[in-house]
């Protein structure tokens, strides 16, 4: 049997942009065992994801890789455990080449594939220059094509499973939830920098619930004090659901509700896969690149200072980005968004 093992040690929204090139990767190689190597987090989504990945290899993080501990301590053993896998092809998706491909290349695989950086050398293999112009999902469909796989679109998917399905009712049931004007705010974000202030999110949230619409309040446990902080701005008290939910479950309420506010991050993917209608404010990330696709279904307000994109966790610069949009603006085009939802609703009404 053919091994492929893929790395792309990053977070939610990166893997999920990437699944329009594995798709295309499973259906070339149907009966190939293909690996994902992941941040220790991304197992559950291999579980999810069963129909492409058949197993996980944890990474342990290295120097050139911010998103762990930036050691080399791991690296022997999980060197020593990926080799013996004997894969036929590393592939090296997560990023524009440099220490990620030297990583691949450690892998001991028969084959490589992945992206230079310009200027780089081409390291033995199926290496392609870094489409630095393209959408993200678009970027690894460039490398499928050179593989030799075809790949006919650069749709984002995210199944739900019957566990996230129960865990939804649940909620739904628990607290109350009018699915016909439930309004997902999700305040958070990864980076700080990523984050739109913790009053405008209030502001917006209390003007939407004015207007008659269910505000629920999500994010992870780490993100309790901020959705906090949120509510306390509030006049109007949000269904607090922070740190209640998986994320399959969070997934299945983005799919019920009929509108999500959010940064740019994990949430606004799972919108977009899901076909939810959102509004995004985009703070410091890149927009040609993250932003998604269909810009109607999903709106995009961003502010360009001199400084963007921005590759700080935190803003040094006074986040003129964020501040840069206003709640007037978010509520408009929310608004604008559940009218169109609510439009929907009529025309596809038995």
């Amino acid at each position: 049997m053919e091994r492929i093992a893929v790395f792309r040690a990053l977070q939610l929204g990166d893997l999920i942009c990437s699944m329009p090139a594995l798709r295309a990767l499973r259906e070339w190689r149907p009966s190939a065992s293909i690996v994902l190597i992941g941040l220790p987090w991304a197992s559950t989504f291999v579980s999810r994801f069963s129909s492409v990945f058949d197993g996980f290899i944890a990474f342990p993080g290295a120097v050139g890789f911010p998103e762990q501990e930036e050691t080399d301590d791991g690296l022997p053993a999980f060197y020593t455990a990926a080799r013996a896998w004997q894969f036929d092809l590393a592939i090296q998706l997560h990023g524009s080449g440099g220490i990620a491909n030297d990583i691949v290349h450690s892998l001991g695989a028969r084959e490589c594939a992945g992206f230079v950086q310009p200027g780089e050398r081409r390291g033995t293999g199926t290496f392609v220059p870094w489409p630095d112009h393209l959408p993200e999902p678009e970027r690894y469909n460039v490398l499928m094509r050179a593989l030799g796989a075809p790949v006919d679109d650069a749709a984002l998917w995210f199944p739900l499973t019957p566990a996230d399905e129960l865990e939804a009712d649940w909620l739904v049931r628990a607290h109350r939830i009018d699915t016909g004007r439930a309004v997902i705010v999700h305040p958070g974000a990864q980076w700080a920098s990523r984050r739109w202030p913790a009053e405008r999110f209030a502001t917006v949230a209390d003007d939407l619930a004015a207007s008659g619409a269910q505000i629920l309040l999500t994010g992870t446990n780490g993100e309790t004090a901020l959705a906090a902080n949120v509510a306390r701005c509030m006049r109007h008290a949000p269904i607090q659901l922070v740190g209640q939910t998986s994320l399959g479950a969070l997934a299945a309420l983005v799919a019920r509700a009929r509108l999500v506010v959010c940064n740019d991050t994990g949430i606004s993917h799972i919108a977009a896969a899901l076909g939810t209608r959102s509004v995004v404010v985009a703070s410091g990330s890149d927009t040609a690149r993250w932003a998604p696709a269909d810009r109607i279904r999903h709106r995009v307000l961003a502010h360009y200072p001199p400084c963007r994109p921005c590759a700080h966790p935190r803003c040094p610069y006074g986040h003129e980005c964020a501040l840069g949009i206003d709640a007037p603006l978010v509520v408009s085009a929310a608004l604008h968004q559940l009218d169109a939802t609510a439009r929907e609703s009529v025309r596809t009404a038995p």
